[in-house]
């Protein structure tokens, strides 16, 4: 049913960072979303400005709190989310000693199931309402995750992860094995509803160039796809990938030799890239994903957001939690260590650009902000409600705050999942 939200509003129209901050969002001290009865948004605004033909709807108010479109996570993985805090050396060893032996259980339909409806569940608890989702290696895992999903209405975007080397056997799959599960859940799941598909090859590490082919030849064939993949997370992998494919000019040189970097390419981590792979992102439109939490976790290096976004060859670039190896699910956490991240890069990144981020510039990376990212009209009611005052150090940070800058950055550093006053999802509050 047709319903009101009030609160605090806030909605980004284009990154604080070119278009200025003044001009980058909208916010209302007292502001509505309508939410009409298809789950989308049927209009926003002061609440004073409301159109008489909404009055006397049902409403939830939520008084100071701060109403918004709901996270994006545009790099987690599925099958770890209960592995946060696992300790390894490196990746290897850590993929090795933890991921794997984790990953090898979705291949039991039940087991994945059951996982699916607990991470789905988290993540909603977190205010997080659509991501970009690694799954395993069995094509019945991802077909339990859009199962899931779309049980609850929710945007997001998986695929079968494809890997047939240097991975245990009941984590491998094989080039032709890989290509035909994955165009099978494509012709199943891409477009049903809310889901899409992305195209995963885990990283070159674990794919053959037979496989590596067979992913570009998908990309390819499926154009409205995404592809995900791993790219310059740690120096030992980096020697790695040169080991293994010595003719290459680089890490992102692998990729592109298979026809996979483009406009609906996500790349994450992307720590240690030279001018040459930035430039080559940026020239075929690729974007890369930040996951502060994870690299710092790892020991993988400090992402240098100036770098990558060199105004002389930019490449977007979107922020996520990567659990299991990123150590939360909340986004809150992982733009206060986002924030951390570029202090040590002598980079500025403000509260407000990372909200951004987290929102309308993660729907633009992933394609998605037509449907989702803020509370324009027409857009999916997919809304977090954040309580700036939802513990006492919250509180008492509350008290000295004048602006909404001062607000968000204090959401972003001491913010969790206590923050999370409610989150709905194609307008049913969950």
């Amino acid at each position: 049913m047709t319903h009101l939200v009030v609160g605090r509003t806030l909605s980004f129209c284009d990154d604080p960072a070119i278009a200025g901050e003044r001009a980058s969002h909208d916010y209302e001290e007292r502001g509505v979303v309508v939410i009409d009865d298809l789950g989308r948004i049927a209009w926003s605004g002061p609440l004073s400005e409301l159109p008489d033909v909404y009055a006397g709807l049902p409403t939830t108010d939520f008084g100071d709190n701060i109403v918004t479109a709901g996270f994006i996570d545009a790099h987690i993985h599925f099958p770890q989310y209960r592995m946060l805090a696992a300790p390894g050396n490196d990746l290897i060893d850590w993929l090795n000693r933890f991921t794997f032996p984790e990953e090898s259980r979705y291949g039991d339909s039940g087991h994945a199931a059951a996982a699916a409806d607990v991470f789905l569940d988290r993540l909603i608890a977190h205010g997080t309402t659509s991501a970009l989702v690694f799954s395993s290696v069995h094509k019945i895992a991802a077909e339990a995750l859009f199962a899931a999903a779309d049980a609850r209405g929710m945007a997001i975007i998986t695929g079968k992860t494809m890997m047939d080397r240097n991975a245990p056997d009941l984590c491998r799959d094989d080039p032709e094995t890989g290509g035909r599960e994955s165009q099978e859940l494509i012709d199943t799941w891409h477009g049903r509803g809310r889901a899409r598909y992305a195209i995963t090859p885990r990283f070159a590490i674990t794919s053959t160039e037979a496989q590596l082919k067979v992913s570009g030849e998908l990309l390819k064939a499926n154009p409205t796809c995404l592809m995900q993949t791993h790219l310059s997370e740690q120096h030992g992998e980096i020697a790695y990938v040169k080991e293994l494919f010595p003719s290459s000019k680089d890490y992102t040189d692998v990729y592109d030799h298979y026809g996979l970097l483009g406009p609906t390419s996500l790349f994450a981590h992307g720590i240690h890239l030279t001018e040459r792979e930035c430039a080559r992102l940026s020239e075929t439109g690729s974007g890369v994903v930040h996951c502060p939490t994870s690299n710092t976790f790892l020991g993988s290096g400090l992402f240098d957001l100036g770098h990558i976004g060199d105004d002389r060859r930019p490449v977007a670039f979107g922020v996520a939690t990567d659990v299991g190896g990123g150590t939360n699910y909340s986004m809150l956490h992982t733009l206060g260590e986002a924030r951390k991240v570029a202090q040590l890069r002598a980079r500025r990144l403000t509260a407000l650009r990372g909200f951004y981020l987290a929102t309308l510039g993660n729907a633009r990376l992933l394609h998605m902000d037509a449907d989702v990212g803020s509370l324009s009209v027409g857009k999916y009611a997919d809304l977090v409600v954040l309580d700036p005052r939802a513990t006492p150090v919250l509180a008492a940070r509350d008290d000295i705050s004048e602006t909404l800058e001062d607000r968000l950055f204090a959401l972003s550093i001491l913010g969790d999942d206590r923050a999370i006053a409610a989150t709905y999802v194609k307008g049913q509050r969950f």
